[in-house]
């Protein structure tokens, strides 16, 4: 165990690199210096600081580059409450940014079985999957892959290039999106996601999945939404009943 001595040195260490950071002597994406550098600096034992530097990598404070060191985790830009349901575009406005569209590929497909259980589907109805790269700023950060039915979208999808697709939805018919369910899945890796925005092997990915429903329950949208993790944040809030 560790002796309240080495505690107290090891909390010193997690407290003054948070202070050093947040008065700009360590700046976002700033490469510490070495172990043995630091753990002179802060005249503690390499045991010690190995355990600062474990803790505020574990509260994303620090991200280490495979075969480079330790770096200062750039604090997301937006973060959301994942219990109130908003569109990407929204997100992006809420932080004061522009959201735009650079990239889209719309593409009609027959349902699968799994499709056809999910959705309300009409005879010969087609089933639309829309791709994009959704940029704040002009820079890349979501890549959505939206699956709806035809009939739910407006006839010119040009206009997605500017508009969410909760608004596209909604303008084109009488549907109003009022809930959803959805799961976050943490990925390190997407060939695919992580090539189109950008980012590559150090920079992590957060997969929202949503089904997407009416308030009487016909289910209308599924997305699958992968977010830069140094752009995005989610979080919950939990009340005792």
């Amino acid at each position: 165990m560790m002796t309240i001595a080495r505690q107290q040195h090891y909390l010193r260490v997690i407290e003054t690199m948070k202070e050093m950071i947040e008065s700009g002597i360590y700046n976002e994406n700033d490469r510490l210096p070495s172990d043995l550098e630091l753990a002179q600096k802060f005249d503690v034992t390499r045991a010690t600081l190995r355990k600062a530097l474990t803790a505020l990598e574990d509260e994303r404070v620090l991200i280490r580059r495979h075969g480079l060191g330790l770096f200062i985790n750039p604090k997301p830009i937006f973060t959301s409450g994942i219990e109130q349901l908003e569109s990407v575009s929204a997100m992006i406005e809420n932080a004061g940014m522009e959201p735009g569209t650079i990239f889209m590929d719309v593409s009609n497909t027959d349902p699968t079985d799994d499709c056809i259980s999910q959705f309300d589907f009409d005879e010969d109805e087609k089933l639309v999957t829309i791709k994009r790269v959704r940029t704040a700023d002009g820079d890349p950060v979501v890549y959505c892959i939206d699956n709806l039915l035809s009939k739910y979208l407006p006839n010119e999808t040009e206009e997605l290039f500017s508009v969410s697709i909760f608004d596209a939805i909604e303008q084109a018919g009488d549907v109003r999106i009022d809930q959803a369910i959805a799961h976050i899945e943490p990925v390190g890796y997407d060939e695919e996601a992580s090539s189109i925005l950008r980012c590559g092997v150090d920079v992590p990915l957060l997969v929202l999945k949503q089904r997407h429903y009416t308030e009487d329950g016909e289910m209308v949208l599924y997305s699958k939404n992968y977010f830069r993790a140094d752009k995005f944040s989610f979080h919950v809030v939990r009340k005792r009943v």
